[in-house]
């Protein structure tokens, strides 16, 4: 599941996400989701969200 719509995605679900520095490589960063920090209901590019250790970055994979 892609993780372009809020809905989708909970506190505590275990995501992929791509940083803004990995962007261009599209390199993708394992974590649990510790806050959504995307408002809107659905994001094009993936809602953003803070995972456990701190990293921001967009979801792109639902696990």
């Amino acid at each position: 599941m892609d993780g372009t719509k809020r809905a989708d995605i909970h506190i505590g679900a275990t995501v992929m996400v791509v940083q803004k520095q990995d962007q261009r490589t599209g390199k993708l960063t394992k974590g649990v989701v510790k806050r959504i920090l995307t408002n809107s209901a659905v994001h094009h590019h993936g809602i953003k969200v803070m995972l456990e250790n701190g990293i921001v970055g967009r979801v792109k994979e639902i696990r």
